[in-house]
């Protein structure tokens, strides 16, 4: 059962595809093998396969995205793509070239085509366009203000929109960059942006103008102008978006899908912000009118972050939005591991942070909202049973953790891809 507000998380792995499911997600998103916008977030066709199967068995949807800019050169591969495609059968494709549009439109009648962000629609003439041309969804760009949004809705009421409620947020329009192309030779709109909005730049003043220029730390001598007009455009780092405050506004606009960005994030990621946005949906749906935002920002503010902002929610954001001083994420919480494996007598945890005898940890069911608090007394190691005093990230170590300490239900309660954290 598809709950009416589509919670829709990213997929750069198979283990992150279903642990978005596991932990709550109406639907998953994934790059078509070969043609999409996340090159580092490659899977194989088996992957992709058995992750659309496995969302159909849970009777939720997974879709691929097909949305890079083509070139000549990439359009003799769309042919054997589209084949890829029908074998696949997703529950629709995400594409944003109208070249791509057309010919899956026509060699795929059937399939629902997703209108994606990088077609930057920004109005209800753009919606009906896309619409009219046979587009079953189109996701609003990240410039849309909330305001629109809510005229854009009034003016389509009979196609689905989608927007972004969370995530990185790219410093150009709605992901149109050249800073990657110009400063790296890598492509943004071909997949491989090097996210040079990132990198360590220092500002100089040019003495007699009011003229600003960026030089970056790599590339001395080279000044850049910056250059800001009331479209709102900001060169930098952005904060990262979160709209859950404003969850229950996005919710009775009558937005269909909520889309989190982060197919290249962790595991973990995936995990806590599925975990955050599907108990605080529900929470809506239950009372609409008490609906308390504030548990669930307190779980988003575990996360490693650049900070939050509404983004382009009420109107162009001021310098508020940015990070000037750093783009170090930030968080007073680190994931400690996963869970990888069941015992009769206990849990395999997999070890991706340090972790010390005596300090505590913290499961966070899929099936519940409140995280389960161990203190670890004794540290075992999963393979040869010996007690340790520490065990350290990136030495593939387990632990064993005995049903002694666990509730009675934890195999159904902690199953298996449960992640834990601790507190610094």
């Amino acid at each position: 059962m598809i709950n009416k507000t589509e919670i829709l998380l990213p997929g750069g792995s198979l283990d992150k595809i279903k642990t978005a499911l596991m932990y709550g997600a109406d639907a998953v998103y994934a790059g078509v093998p070969d043609l999409s916008l996340r090159e580092k977030a490659k899977m194989s066709y088996e992957d992709v396969k058995e992750a659309i199967d496995l969302a159909h068995a849970m009777g939720k949807r997974m879709y691929l995205a097909f949305n890079i800019f083509s070139h000549n050169r990439d359009l003799p591969k769309v042919p054997k793509v589209i084949e890829t495609i029908k074998k696949l059968n997703p529950n629709g494709l995400i594409i944003s070239d109208p070249g791509i549009f057309m010919m899956v439109h026509k060699a795929l009648p059937d399939m629902p085509l997703h209108v994606s962000t990088q077609a930057n629609v920004c109005s209800h003439e753009t919606v009906n366009f896309w619409k009219n041309l046979g587009a079953k969804l189109c996701v609003l760009a990240r410039e849309v203000s909330f305001e629109e949004t809510k005229e854009i809705r009034k003016n389509c009421p009979d196609i689905r929109l989608e927007m972004f409620v969370h995530g990185a947020m790219c410093m150009s329009y709605s992901g149109r960059c050249l800073l990657s192309n110009y400063m790296a030779g890598r492509g943004a709109n071909q997949g491989n942006c090097a996210q040079s909005c990132r990198w360590k730049y220092r500002v100089h003043e040019k003495k007699d103008e009011a003229v600003y220029y960026l030089e970056e730390d790599q590339r001395k001598g080279e000044f850049m102008p910056i250059i800001e007009n009331d479209r709102g455009t900001f060169i930098m780092s952005s904060k990262d978006l979160c709209l859950m405050p404003r969850l229950n506004e996005v919710i009775e606009a009558g937005i269909d899908v909520l889309k989190i960005e982060g197919r290249n994030k962790s595991a973990y990621y995936v995990a806590i912000v599925t975990r955050a946005y599907r108990a605080a949906v529900d929470a809506y749906n239950k009372d609409p009118k008490n609906f308390d935002p504030t548990p669930f920002m307190a779980e988003l503010d575990t996360l490693q972050s650049r900070g939050y902002t509404y983004g382009f929610f009420d109107g162009v954001p001021d310098g508020g939005a940015q990070t000037y001083e750093s783009t170090r994420s930030e968080s007073g919480y680190r994931t400690i591991g996963v869970i990888t494996d069941h015992r009769k007598d206990g849990l395999i945890l997999e070890v991706r942070n340090t972790i010390n005898t005596g300090e505590n940890i913290s499961l966070l069911s899929p099936k519940r909202f409140e995280e389960y608090v161990l203190k670890m007394d004794t540290l075992i190691d999963a393979e040869t049973n010996e007690e340790k005093e520490r065990f350290s990230a990136g030495q593939k170590q387990a632990i064993f953790i005995s049903e002694k300490i666990l509730p009675e239900n934890w195999q159904e309660v902690f199953p298996v891809l449960t992640v834990a954290r601790k507190k610094l």
